[in-house]
């Protein structure tokens, strides 16, 4: 792995307000945690699927060295995202320093797999799917996935959060998440939420194993100082739009009131949180690798 960079200066390269410039050094930061999980050896061609604005795949450039190659899929419209979008955020890293090293694809990740030619198996050194998982639109496209890749990688990188909440101010992020979930999975179709599949570890690694992929270590990680995508979700959950959008996507009187209970239990969980709201944490995240 290269020495040369610092979290830091990965950071600034990234799509960044400068007025909140501690919000993507800790994001860099978690990420370059979990990165330490994986041992990704220099010069490696490394796929990312769900890359989104490239949070992940900046710390992966970085990673593999001038020599390297990351490929970085995500499905969303460029006009997708806030407060940069995909096509901002990528715009704005293809033009700094680590750009080079990156393509992106605009496609699903199993359009783009089906795309690869069979006679170049095992491409790819590795495939991350860091923090995506969840925006899957069913477990049995995350296991299509998983097979795919089998022709195409060496080895499988995963990380998710864990629905674990190993600091009590985290409980409301998984609260959040799980109360999020139940809406989703109501709907006619996915949408653009942030939880559309909540699978846990155990799920998870049931699909990567039946998949045909061999878990070779798993652990989990505490999220670092000044994340706040706990705090993001917990706001989503408990937003008048959310209660609205149960209200009307959901028929049936007893689903809709089990999905508003899950969600007063979130708001009450915030009672136990010094600070309220802007004091809640990131739940745990499950960090794991495959090969075949």
């Amino acid at each position: 792995m290269s020495t040369q960079l610092d979290p830091a200066f990965i950071a600034r390269v990234s799509p960044h307000d400068p007025t909140h410039f501690s919000i993507q050094h800790s994001q860099t930061l978690h990420r370059l945690v979990l990165l330490q999980h994986w041992n990704i050896p220099t010069d490696s061609k490394v796929l990312e699927l769900g890359c989104g604005q490239g949070d992940y795949t900046i710390v992966l450039a970085y990673a593999v060295g001038k020599q390297g190659r990351v490929v970085a899929v995500d499905p969303a419209g460029l006009d997708y995202g806030a407060p940069y979008t995909l096509g901002q955020a990528q715009d704005h890293i293809s033009q700094g320093p680590l750009g080079r090293q990156i393509t992106w694809v605009q496609q699903s990740p199993l359009d783009y797999l089906s795309s690869l030619p069979a006679s170049e198996s095992k491409a790819f050194d590795a495939t991350v799917l860091a923090h995506c998982l969840w925006y899957f639109a069913s477990p049995s496209l995350i296991l299509s996935g998983f097979r795919a890749l089998k022709q195409h990688s060496k080895r499988l990188l995963l990380a998710e959060w864990s629905l674990v909440a190993t600091q009590p101010s985290a409980q409301p992020h998984v609260l959040a998440a799980l109360t999020q979930a139940a809406l989703e999975c109501r709907k006619p179709k996915s949408s653009d939420s942030n939880v559309r599949t909540v699978l846990g570890p155990k799920r998870l690694t049931e699909l990567a194993l039946a998949a045909g992929w061999r878990l070779e270590s798993e652990t989990r990680v505490q999220g670092g100082e000044g994340l706040l995508d706990g705090q993001w979700e917990v706001s989503a959950c408990l937003s008048s739009s959310f209660k609205k959008e149960v209200e009307e996507q959901v028929s049936d009187e007893r689903e809709r009131a089990a999905i508003l209970a899950s969600r007063d239990a979130c708001e009450a969980s915030l009672e136990g949180v010094q600070g309220g709201q802007k004091g809640v944490r990131d739940m745990d995240v499950w960090v794991a690798f495959s090969s075949d």
